[in-house]
């Protein structure tokens, strides 16, 4: 029987980033994945997603030509199936690079679907493995509403979206989330009538709800029909497509579609792992976890989306690089899931960081907030793209940020400045007071940072007794 000082089960990002970290810590390390390392993530996900969005902004910088004085660009055809076949190379490029980052760390790589023996022992393919510790990384599966099933054809998930060729000429996005929207903007600008059915009441909902109000709008604004506050009833399959059972306060409605895309998020992934069996603790389907990422039983780990603790791959990385320091024996630091970034690549982007509004009010802080409009920002009039804002969310009596929001035209650029801010509990006055590179978009942060004291330079100053720190833009 083989052994090790860790074995991982799961090579997304979670997995493969702990079993880099483990090794670098000079541990002997196996890492189970049944298809490709890199996971859904940057298989099916995170990476083929990004470079079809890049098509989409090149699709639509083309359609847009005249305003950039090219002309002739009338009679462009733009080919979906070139841009699946570019991102499917992309998803080459990159999982090689992890497969060389693991055989270049001296890590076993077992393609196989592993499961628990006990709290020391992995069973793979009719192995067994024996390890000091085990990290669990096997992430989560596309969550399916009752009476829905995927067929690939009418019925869909992002997975088999990603390698749809044609374009739908009528699509029902049901879930606004990131996944959902991230699609719509995509299948628009290749000309799709497209339809986002959302039970909450705005937009990527878990986002400030002014980003989700500022996005409708802007889809909406595109021919993006934005159905919010309403529920999916059922579905009807046809000879061309399907029809969609909506209801809302306005009452039933049918929409037809080609194709039908479920984006209403993730479910844990643990079938076959043998979890009750080996004794691992879970709640509401999700591993449970402690600071360390380690379960009720000692020298067992889980990270990432399997978790529940937030489905983003960036949040799954850092828990594996915990996992893997406390296992060999270092100091770790304690996560704080409300000060993640979050980031959603439709046009234009929603970023986010820390508190919404609600939420540290919610929290128990006293709230004020400062408001930057980028029609008043120099960077995005000279681009031309002034659509959104960014919001400051600031604790009155300290003048601490507790949260940042952002919408804008590749804004989420900004969210490693906003990490920086969050993760040094910097103040408005601190964020207000750096000096920041002009013309750039982060200017965008320091004026939002001084709007909250009424202060911002190129946004005109609050009149005394307003109601909001909220300006407007000169014009």
């Amino acid at each position: 029987m083989a052994e090790y000082d860790v074995a991982v089960i799961g090579g997304g990002p979670g997995g493969y980033v702990a079993a880099i970290r483990a090794a670098q810590l000079g541990k002997s390390v196996v890492l189970f994945e049944k298809d490709r390392v890199g996971g859904l993530c940057l298989n099916w996900g995170c990476i083929p997603s990004k470079a079809l969005l890049k098509n989409a902004d090149v699709v639509n910088l083309v359609r847009d030509a005249a305003t950039w004085g090219i002309s002739g660009a009338e009679s462009t055809k733009f080919d979906l199936g070139a841009a699946i076949d570019r991102s499917r190379g992309v998803v080459d490029k990159v999982v090689g690079g992890v497969e060389g980052l693991l055989r270049d760390n001296g890590i076993t790589s077992v393609t196989g679907v592993a499961s628990l023996k006990d709290t020391r022992t992995v069973r793979c393919n009719g192995e067994e493995y024996r390890a000091k510790a085990i990290i669990i990384a096997s992430g989560a599966s596309t969550r399916m509403l009752p009476g829905l099933k995927a067929d690939g054809k009418v019925v869909l998930t992002s997975r088999e979206a990603l390698e749809r060729r044609d374009i739908p000429a009528k699509a029902v996005i049901i879930g606004a989330g990131p996944i959902g929207v991230e699609f719509a903007h995509l299948w628009r600008s290749y000309g799709s009538e497209v339809t986002l059915v959302e039970l909450l009441d705005t937009l990527v909902p878990l986002e400030d709800p002014d980003s989700g109000r500022a996005l409708k709008r802007s889809f909406e604004q595109r021919g993006i029909t934005c159905l919010v506050k309403t529920r999916f009833e059922g579905l009807d399959t046809t000879a061309n497509g399907a029809v969609v059972h909506v209801s809302s306060e306005a009452g039933q409605q049918t929409l037809e579609a080609d194709v039908v895309l479920v984006a209403v998020g993730f479910v844990p992934h643990t079938e076959g792992l043998n979890l009750e069996g080996a004794g691992v603790a879970t709640q509401r389907g999700f591993i449970t976890i402690d600071e360390t990422m380690q379960t009720n039983l000692p020298g067992v780990y889980a990270i990432g989306d399997v978790t529940g603790k937030l489905m983003l791959a960036h949040v799954a990385m850092q828990q594996g690089i915990i996992a893997a320091e406390h296992i060999a024996g270092q100091a770790t630091t304690t996560l704080d899931y409300t000060q993640m970034p979050r980031a959603t690549f439709c046009q234009p982007n929603v970023g986010s960081i820390g508190y919404t509004e609600q939420g540290a009010k919610d929290a128990g802080f006293s709230v004020k907030t400062g408001r930057f409009p980028l029609t008043a920002l120099g960077k995005s009039v000279a681009i031309g793209h002034t659509e959104g804002f960014v919001k400051v969310v600031a604790d009155e009596p300290t003048g601490q940020v507790l949260g940042i929001h952002m919408v804008g035209h590749d804004i989420n650029d900004l969210l490693g400045e906003a990490t920086m801010v969050a993760l040094l509990e910097a103040t408005t006055i601190e964020v207000g007071f750096a000096v920041h590179t002009h013309p750039t978009l982060a200017e965008a942060i320091k004026e939002a940072a001084l709007a909250v004291d009424g202060e911002a330079i190129h946004i005109a100053r609050r009149r005394a007794g307003a109601a909001s720190t909220q300006g407007v833009a000169t014009r």
